[in-house]
C-alpha cells in the first residue's frame, strides 16, 4: 500500500509541475476529469485513479513520444511485465496487447509493428526467460538517451502493470530492472 501512496504523490508533483508549466490555466489533455476537482482526487484517489493519472500524464507529451526507440522501448516494456512472475499466459496476453492498442500515446506508431514487437519479446521471454530478460532490458535502455522518453517507458510499464488494480512484486523488480537499465533511480517513482 505504501508504493501506490509514493507514486500518488510523484503523480500529483508531476501533475501540479506541468499545470504550473501550462499557461493561462489550459491543463494536461484528459485533466477534465481527473484534475478538475483539484488535489482531492490525487491524493485520495484509487489506484486506478492514479493509473488513469499516470496515462494522462504520458498524453500530455504524447506528441514528444513518436521515436522508434520510444516504441520498441516500450514494447520490451510492456513485454517483460506481462512476463514478469515467469509465464505469460494466452489470456494475459491478450489482455496486454488490447491496453498497448488502446493506449493513447502508443497509437502514434501503427497497431501491426506494436503487436509483432510485444510478441516477439514475449516470446523470446517465455522460451528462455533469463535470456529474454537480458535482450528486453538491452532493447529498453536503448531509451535512455533521452530523458523524457526513458520516463515514459516506465510510466507505460506502470500503467500496464496497474491496470488490473494490482501491482504485483514481480512487476515492481521488473520496473525497477527498468530503470536500472535506464539510468533512472527507482525511488523517483515511488519503486
Amino acid at each position: 500500500m505504501a508504493m501506490w501512496d509514493r507514486i500518488k504523490d510523484q503523480a500529483k508533483n508531476l501533475q501540479q509541475s506541468q499545470s504550473a508549466r501550462g499557461a493561462g490555466g489550459h491543463g494536461l489533455p484528459g485533466q477534465g476529469q481527473q484534475g478538475g476537482h483539484g488535489s482531492g482526487q490525487a491524493s485520495g484517489g484509487s489506484k486506478a485513479q492514479l493509473v488513469g493519472l499516470i496515462k494522462s500524464q504520458l498524453a500530455s507529451v504524447k506528441t514528444e513520444l513518436k521515436s522508434g526507440a520510444y516504441r520498441d522501448a516500450s514494447m520490451a516494456m510492456c513485454a517483460l511485465v506481462a512476463a514478469a512472475d515467469g509465464h505469460v499466459e494466452p489470456a494475459e496476453r491478450q489482455r496486454v496487447e488490447e491496453l498497448i492498442l488502446s493506449n493513447e500515446v502508443l497509437q502514434n506508431f501503427p497497431a501491426d509493428q506494436l503487436r509483432q514487437r510485444f510478441n516477439h519479446h514475449v516470446d523470446r521471454l517465455v522460451a528462455n526467460f533469463d535470456l529474454g530478460k537480458a535482450e528486453v532490458l538491452q532493447e529498453i535502455s536503448k531509451a535512455a538517451k533521452k530523458p523524457a522518453e526513458a520516463r515514459a517507458v516506465i510510466q507505460t510499464g506502470i500503467v500496464v502493470a496497474g491496470a488490473d488494480g494490482h501491482f504485483e512484486p514481480s512487476e515492481q523488480y521488473a520496473v525497477r530492472e527498468a530503470c536500472t537499465a535506464l539510468g533512472i533511480s527507482p525511488a523517483e517513482f515511488g519503486i
